[in-house]
This record gives structure tokens, C-alpha cells and sequence, in this order.
């Protein structure tokens, strides 16, 4: 393995592990009724970036939209699949399914086990049959398919760094933008957002790692 490859798949094993303690700390705080979860009241008990639904305005809904599952997904295939028949290799599909896959297990799994009811409810409890709330997959799915298109975008299309930074900033505003409009529609908890850009963050390294841990010809070193 090239040296260049080897210290971006140990960077990226290192970040994955940092991430994902992050997410486990933010996980313990917020089932142990901390001060996470204090924070978490006095953001919606301060009401400031909240609108009732029926007037929500247009731009915040797509805003928001970016970060639905259903919309992701298919802006991350349809990305993969373009740069797959450029590039004349599966790898692209394959580093795309494999995320996807590893995001509906990871935060899927996650809410159902934790079961947090959504501020919309008036109710901040864990552990409930109806609760789905935390970690939120709007920031989950943000920076991981959103990062994953711009990864695989600068490894095959571009080899610049400053293509590289700009890439970084739309997923950065876009991620930042999802959070702040769920925020703003109440529909989920300071800390379900922190929760789920950690752990969307460290699949997306995650991902990064085994990318480079496996060497193509067809694939830029």
C-alpha cells in the first residue's frame, strides 16, 4: 500500500474511534437525565426557533428535505452511478450501498433501542414503544451521504485541495442548515442532533478507511 494511502486509512481509523466516543459520551449523557438533556429543555423552552407547522416557511421545508432519508439516498446513488460508468468500476455503488446499509442499521437500531419521544410531544422520556427520536437521522443522513457524494467526487473528479475545501464547506453548510431547520420545525432534541451528526460522522470515516485500505487500478491513489 502506497504511503500517502496508508496515512489517510489511519487517519480516518483514528477519527472513526474519536467519533465514535463522542457519540457513546452523548449517548450516556443523555440517558442519564444530565445536563445534555437540561440544555435540551431550556432550547425549547425558549421557543426561539420555533414555528407552528402550518407555518413553517418554504425554504426551511427544503432545507429540511435535504436531509431525508428517501432524498439522500437517491441523490447518493444517482451521484455513485455517474461516476461509476465514468470510471468503469463498481467501487463508487459499492462504498455508496455499503453506507446506506450501515446508516439504516446503526441509527435505526439506535432509535429503537434508546425510544426518545420528540420535543413536538411535550415529553422528553426514553426507553418508549413510540419514541424515535434520538439520535436524529436528518443529521445522520446529512453528513453522511451528503460527505460520502463529495468524497467520492474529489477522489475520482478532482484532485485539488482547493476543490477538496470547497466540497467540504457545501457539506458543512448543508449538514449545519438540516440541523438548524430541525431545530426551527421542533422536531428534534439539541442533543438528538449532536448524537446523530457524531455517529453519521463516524460512518462516514469509517467508510473513508476501508476505501482506502483496498487498492484498484481504476481507482485515483
Amino acid at each position: 500500500m502506497p504511503e500517502q494511502r496508508r496515512k489517510q486509512k489511519n487517519s480516518a481509523v483514528k477519527l472513526t474511534i474519536l467519533f465514535t466516543f463522542i457519540y457513546a459520551l452523548i449517548t450516556q449523557q443523555v440517558l442519564a437525565n444530565s445536563w445534555i438533556r437540561r440544555l435540551d429543555e431550556w432550547i425549547y423552552d425558549r421557543n426561539f426557533l420555533t414555528l407552528e407547522p402550518n407555518k413553517t416557511p418554504t425554504l426551511v421545508m427544503l432545507v429540511d428535505d435535504l436531509g431525508l432519508r428517501s432524498i439522500t439516498s437517491i441523490a447518493l446513488l444517482i451521484a455513485a452511478t455517474l461516476i461509476s460508468r465514468r470510471f468503469k468500476s463498481w467501487r463508487p455503488i459499492n462504498l455508496s450501498l455499503l453506507s446506506l446499509l450501515l446508516l439504516n442499521l446503526t441509527v435505526g437500531a439506535s432509535k429503537l433501542l434508546f425510544g426518545r419521544t420528540k420535543p413536538s410531544t411535550g415529553f422528553d422520556l426514553v426507553f418508549t414503544d413510540s419514541g424515535l427520536s434520538y439520535p436524529s437521522g436528518h443529521a445522520a443522513n446529512a453528513i453522511l451521504t451528503w460527505g460520502m457524494i463529495a468524497y467520492l467526487i474529489f477522489r475520482y473528479s478532482h484532485k485539488y485541495p482547493f476543490e477538496g475545501m470547497r466540497l467540504t464547506w457545501f457539506v458543512s453548510i448543508t449538514t449545519i442548515g438540516v440541523c438548524l431547520a430541525s431545530l426551527y420545525r421542533n422536531t428534534h432534541w439539541f442533543s438528538d442532533l449532536l448524537g446523530g451528526l457524531f455517529i453519521g460522522s463516524a460512518l462516514l470515516v469509517a467508510i473513508i478507511a476501508v476505501d482506502r485500505s483496498i487498492t484498484s487500478d481504476r481507482q485515483p491513489s
